[in-house]
């Protein structure tokens, strides 16, 4: 009975471990893409809505990702310092 819960335990581990793996591959992924993914999902916006939200995805994507972070951490919002 002690080696079935050991056993359940480092299963347990184990699918942990490869969430983790998992999870940093997305970051890594979305870091190196993270701007052309922008780009694509402005002009799916764009597409889909003429009005404010065009607007506003173009600004996002005018942005590179290191400035939006930098102003993420300045004033702690992404993009423009302007609300």
């Amino acid at each position: 009975m002690k080696a079935c819960r050991s056993k359940s335990g480092q299963t347990m581990v184990e699918y942990i471990i490869i969430v983790v793996i998992v999870a940093i591959a997305a970051i890594a992924i979305f870091g190196v893409f993270g701007d052309t993914l922008r780009k694509k999902l402005s002009g799916a916006v764009s597409e889909m809505d003429s009005g404010d939200g065009a607007a506003a995805a173009a600004d996002a994507v005018s942005t590179s990702s290191r400035e939006w972070l930098k102003d993420m951490t300045e004033t702690g919002s992404g993009g423009s310092s302007t609300p």
